[in-house]
């Protein structure tokens, strides 16, 4: 099997929206749910996105937005001394199952890190408190936990989260 991360094409969103769908079944990410997959996957602020493949088909996604105020990460991040001019916010990190077991997860979240890096950007982010093996896996790659928050679903109702920056501030 070969396992691969490359940037994302527009023809890879059918794919990644039926992987998505699988990971929400699965893990019950995201907490938002996946009435909309698509919209989910393009979010507005999307300044690069990435998608991992195993033999070529594709299981798994990360992307990079624009910082913006009022989102958890950023205002924190922003509050403890950084520019949120250079900022980026790393998201819609996932794997669906086929595509686990390949370290697909760290390569995404690596890949995510060295663009950040060739751009002069720090990447901040969201956690959701339930999502240990996330956690253990910006951990391992030397982020720092800025602190907590309560994420709103949109359906009425929040679940903790942790609030991630890939250095101290």
């Amino acid at each position: 099997m070969v396992a691969a991360v490359r940037d994302r094409r527009p023809g890879d969103l059918d794919a990644l929206a039926a992987a998505l769908v699988e990971v929400h079944r699965v893990d019950g990410y995201p907490v938002e749910g996946v009435a909309d997959p698509h919209a989910w996957l393009t979010p507005p602020g999307t300044l690069h996105a990435w998608v991992a493949t195993v033999d070529g088909v594709v299981v798994g996604q990360a992307l990079a937005r624009t910082a913006q105020p009022e989102v958890a990460a950023v205002d924190a991040w922003v509050r403890q001394g950084g520019d949120i001019a250079t900022t980026i916010v790393g998201a819609r990190l996932f794997v669906a199952p086929a595509g686990r077991g390949h370290r697909l997860g760290t390569r995404l979240a690596r890949t995510l890190t060295d663009w950040a890096v060739h751009h002069a950007l720090d990447i901040v982010g969201d956690v959701m408190a339930k999502d240990t093996a996330a956690i253990a896996l910006y951990e391992r790659l030397g982020w720092h936990r800025l602190g907590t928050t309560m994420h709103d679903t949109g359906r009425g109702t929040q679940v903790p989260a942790y609030l991630y920056a890939s250095r101290e501030p």
